[in-house]
């Protein structure tokens, strides 16, 4: 017979009795290959005949179940057909479908296109929605019922819809799948608008909303049952439901552990080398350690403590330490308040800030009490209280906590103690002071200037300027303060008619100034000094004089630059001046171009005193002229002395170290301006710091002002005659026995790096990872690296990914040393440098990073070539059919691009060395994963793919995992370790249709 439709064959087969596998064949017969039977919608079909009357139709569901068997229909047509069903007064139907769901739902899977996966996602998502409906209707006419009849009839439906739901749920696929569902239909909202839901409009999909309602609705119906064991069945289910969307988001805290050696570092090395940075890229980058690691809230509150004490404890005396409780006592309050912004919930957070003090740590605050010589704990604790971050009943109990564990401590009152003021109670004192300052610096300084010297006479006096600058860095207005003084300096150089009281007003300010920026600039780093450059503006002359002639470290100089050789009209009157007059004379001086002019003067002079036509007597006269009135015109001077000793041979030194050694001691004359002793003390640190390098190569000693406290404590910290290597493995391995780093060590290790470059510095501390056997040690050491890296994070992640990586993977020689536990350990390393630069490239580098040979984009594109072609695959694939992004998830066909991911369809910059290197890292990743020798390199791949996935919230744009080829993960997927649906789920870019189908098609086929 021929058979017009499915629906007369359905009913052909019912009439004449046919078993199960006799209708089977029969179907083959009637319809011929090519039409798929989803296409043809039996399932549909067969329900639909199966449901006519109030009890289902036993042999036509035995034909559907029959056809699921045999895999005649898909998983994803039955539950479709299932969803549309909803006369939920028939129980024996509903009783029906709920068995011929108990048949799959727990194994669900799909090994046809990513289309097809899909759509089986879609699928479960309407069925998650049946279910629900068909409990609360079960739910429903349970507790209408109760009156009527015995409950267990409708109890025994209600368990049965529970049993379906927690089978289905319990599932860690199905919720995956559930979760792109969840996605796709979200993304569907979003473009229904642009015409896109033809194809999709008649497969009718839940939405996820429809299923919270469904789920309160649920809720509220159940919460009047009497079974205990149902309502928290239902409980289950609702709590399993809500867990969906956030999957990915539930990482696991570290318990076990209570130090953290990252955190201590960033903190120290921020404390150490950054006080002036802004706080947000600090904040952004505990926030990194703290997700990557796992720390649990307090103990990281702690950790941040303690590293600010142990600072604070080893910082050497003088200014370092006044920047320590700066950053202490001002700077880290803030970045608290900030990361108080970051943790959700602030009630928390202030908890954790209270729990984190709790902790015991009396012997290091006992230690930072008798250092700061006052109760630090009670200054901390106020200017938490002041900025929000404790309740006023955490600090009164902490304070009284804190009082009464000092009492046990051995006093250390002598009478010198007695009088010093702690530098906590000053640096909280010179904030405001900062304020004030800067509000007078704004007057119009031409109509009180003495006002003004008075104001800043008092700034030079003992550590006043110190403890000024240092809270002015740590609360971030040091650069503002620079400008004031760099605009106060600008107007002193303009003098006009004058007389004598107005003129040494104007050199004071002149010098002050000049000073305070020289002191700023050596203090704290040039770099805050300088201004945005606007162009168009004339540069101010302290900003040209510092850019050209002032010695850093690590700035050659040229002696014959032609910044040193100003009109020589200017240099032969300031020559006469200096030579012939017993002092310098004030009036209608232009103490900017005698600043500029000096040089010239000085090689003069030089070079008359070599050629003996002036006597040592005469230079002592002249020398003394330049230092008398002005100290600025003796720093200009050593700085060109500086420059031309390091061009000259041994033999012609002499003259050149004796003329700065004449320039460096004060003049002992009463004759000389205002506030001199404060000015030559600034002026002796200047030069000190300026004569270093130049007295350390040619073995010279200048005795300059002594203040009692080492101007330069992490100056010429390396060893002489020491091999540099021998001197980073020396340290390093100190550092692990120790497990934390200390200021010194940072200072090392960043001398280390200037000298040795990124590539040496990186590849050696690898090489001593490499070395460790032991798991905690090479723990400790991932850590610890971590942090040191941190020195210059970005250079050290392109060196690290770019050529110590791929080195060790592509050659097979060295692939024993990837063996676990080092292995593993650097895996980790390599990831978290990774995240870390990439999160924070977008910023900029900080002042410390900038002094550093960059290296060239062009060196990275020459050296990762990625082939050209790609864009226009690209757009073939986008412009194509579905298909094609099935050819591209199956790796047995690798015609089309490979290397297409994610961050292609997001268009990142490709010029940008380190998005150039991590998709050449993730290529070289997919190659290893595709080959057919597998060794400890494939093990390398699959720890660094789990690290990343640890890491990750989620492997979005924003990743690192945006560069992974879309064909990797179905090779992952092949590895047992990361066959989960959660790893699938954390390493795709489920933002995009294709992340999503290659995700549901490698989840689907688990």
């Amino acid at each position: 017979m021929k058979v017009v439709n499915l629906k007369q064959a359905i009913l052909q087969a019912w009439k004449e009795r046919w078993s199960d596998y006799q209708w089977a064949i029969n179907m083959k017969k009637f319809f011929p290959k090519g039409a798929t039977w989803d296409i043809l919608n039996l399932a549909e079909a067969l329900l639909e005949q199966a449901m006519i009357g109030p009890s289902p139709n036993p042999l036509i569901l035995s034909y559907l179940k029959y056809a699921i068997s045999s895999q005649m229909v898909s998983y994803s047509s039955v539950l479709t057909a299932i969803s549309k069903f909803d006369d939920f007064s028939r129980d024996l139907c509903v009783q029906a479908l709920l068995d011929i769901m108990d048949m799959f739902c727990d194994r669900l899977s799909c090994h046809g296109k990513a289309e097809e996966c899909i759509g089986l996602c879609r699928a479960l998502l309407s069925a998650l929605h049946w279910l629900l409906r068909c409990t609360a209707a079960s739910a429903e006419r349970l507790r209408e019922g109760l009156e009527a009849g015995p409950p267990a009839a409708g109890e025994k439906q209600l368990a049965m819809c529970l049993q379906r739901l927690e089978k289905t749920l319990s599932s860690t696929k199905n919720r995956a799948l559930l979760h792109i569902a969840k996605l796709e239909e979200a993304s569907l909202h979003t473009s229904q608008g642009l015409g896109q839901g033809g194809t999709r409009a008649n497969q009718p999909t839940a939405s996820w909303t429809a299923i919270e309602h469904s789920l309160l609705k649920l809720g509220e119906i159940l919460a009047n049952l009497s079974n205990p064991q149902l309502r928290s069945q239902a409980e289950q289910c609702g709590t399993l439901i809500r867990s969906i969307p956030t999957m990915l988001s539930v990482h696991s805290e570290q318990l076990h552990k209570t130090g953290f050696p990252t955190v201590h570092a960033v903190v120290l090395l921020e404390g150490t080398m950054n006080l002036t940075g802004e706080t947000q890229p600090l904040v952004e980058q505990l926030m990194m350690v703290k997700r990557m690691q796992h720390i649990p809230t307090p103990l990281f509150v702690l950790e941040i403590w303690k590293a600010c004490f142990v600072g604070l404890i080893e910082s050497p005396e003088g200014t370092e330490e006044l920047k320590w409780t700066a950053f202490t006592f001002l700077k880290i309050p803030q970045v608290l308040v900030k990361l108080k912004k970051y943790s959700h919930g602030d009630k928390d957070f202030t908890e954790d800030v209270n729990s984190a003090f709790l902790l015991k740590l009396t012997p290091l605050l006992d230690k930072a009490d008798q250092r700061c010589n006052c109760d630090s704990t009670n200054f901390l604790l106020q200017e938490c209280s002041k900025q929000g971050l404790l309740s006023e009943a955490s600090v009164s109990s902490l304070m009284a906590k804190r009082a009464a564990d000092r009492e046990n401590v051995p006093q250390l009152k002598s009478a010198e103690n007695a009088n010093i003021q702690p530098n906590p109670g000053l640096i909280l004192r010179a904030e405001p002071t900062v304020t004030n300052i800067l509000k007078t610096m704004d007057a119009d300084h031409s109509k009180s200037p003495e006002g003004l010297l008075g104001v800043l006479g008092h700034m030079l006096s003992g550590k006043s300027l110190d403890l000024l600058l240092a809270a002015a860095a740590a609360t971030g207005k040091l650069r503002s303060f620079a400008r004031k003084f760099i605009n106060l300096n600008e107007f002193t150089t303009h003098g006009s008619e004058e007389n004598t009281k107005p003129a040494s007003v104007r050199a004071l300010l002149f010098d002050i100034s000049f000073l305070m920026l020289c002191h700023v600039a050596q203090t704290y780093g040039s770099e805050v000094i300088l201004s945005e450059s606007n162009t168009g503006a004339e540069v101010p002359f302290f900003e040209t004089w510092m850019q050209t002639c002032m010695p850093e470290e690590g700035k050659i100089l040229n002696p014959d630059h032609p910044c040193f050789r100003p009109d020589s009209t200017k240099v032969e009157s300031l020559v006469a001046l200096l030579n012939n007059s017993s002092e310098m004379k004030l009036v209608q001086m232009k103490w900017h171009e005698a600043c500029l002019s000096i040089s010239a003067a000085i090689l003069e002079i030089l070079n008359a005193w070599e050629n003996g036509v002036l006597a040592f007597e005469s230079i002592q006269k002249i020398t003394d002229n330049i230092k008398g009135k002005v100290c600025s015109l003796a720093v200009c001077a050593v700085a060109w002395l500086v420059a031309h000793v390091r061009m000259l041979g041994l033999d012609e030194r002499e003259k050149s170290l004796q003329m700065i050694r004449q320039l460096a001691g004060p003049l002992y004359s009463e004759n000389t301006l205002q506030f001199y002793n404060e000015r030559v003390v600034i002026m002796s640190s200047i030069l000190e710091r300026m004569c270093a390098d130049v007295l350390q190569q040619t073995a010279t000693q200048i005795k300059f002002l002594s203040t009692g406290v080492d101007t330069m404590p992490y100056w010429n910290l390396l060893p002489p005659k020491r091999p540099i290597k021998e001197v980073l493995t020396d340290i390093f391995a100190k550092v692990l026995e120790k497990g934390w780093v200390d200021s010194r060590s940072i200072h090392i290790f960043d001398t280390l790096l200037h000298m040795g470059g990124v590539y040496w510095f990186c590849n050696n501390l690898i090489k001593e990872l490499l070395k460790e056997t032991r798991k905690e040690h090479t723990l400790r050491a991932v850590e610890l690296l971590y942090s040191i890296f941190c020195l210059d994070m970005q250079q050290v992640t392109l060196v690290l990914l770019g050529h110590i990586l791929p080195g060790l993977l592509t050659d097979s020689s060295k692939w024993h040393s990837l063996m676990d536990p080092p292995g593993t350990a650097l895996a980790k390393l390599a990831v978290w440098c990774a995240l870390s630069s990439y999160s924070s490239h977008k910023g900029q580098a900080s002042s410390r990073q900038k002094k550093r040979h960059r290296e060239d984009i062009e060196d990275y594109i020459s050296l990762f070539p990625l082939d050209d072609i790609q864009p226009s695959k690209l757009m073939r694939l986008l412009s194509s059919n579905e298909d094609d992004a099935n050819i591209l998830s199956s790796p047995t066909d690798r015609s089309m691009s490979s290397s297409l991911s994610a961050s292609q369809l997001h268009t990142v910059n490709m010029r940008d060395p380190l998005n150039r290197v991590l998709a050449n890292l993730f290529l070289l990743i997919s190659s290893i994963l595709g080959s057919r020798t597998a060794g400890p390199h494939t093990q390398f791949v699959q720890w660094f793919m789990e690290e990343c996935v640890d890491c990750l919230e989620q492997g979005g744009r924003g990743s690192i995992l945006q560069f992974m080829p879309f064909t990797t993960v179905s090779e992952l997927v092949k590895v047992s370790a990361m066959s989960s649906p959660k790893v699938v789920l954390a390493i795709t870019d489920l933002s995009l249709p294709l992340g999503r189908q290659v995700a549901a098609k490698a989840i689907a086929a688990l």
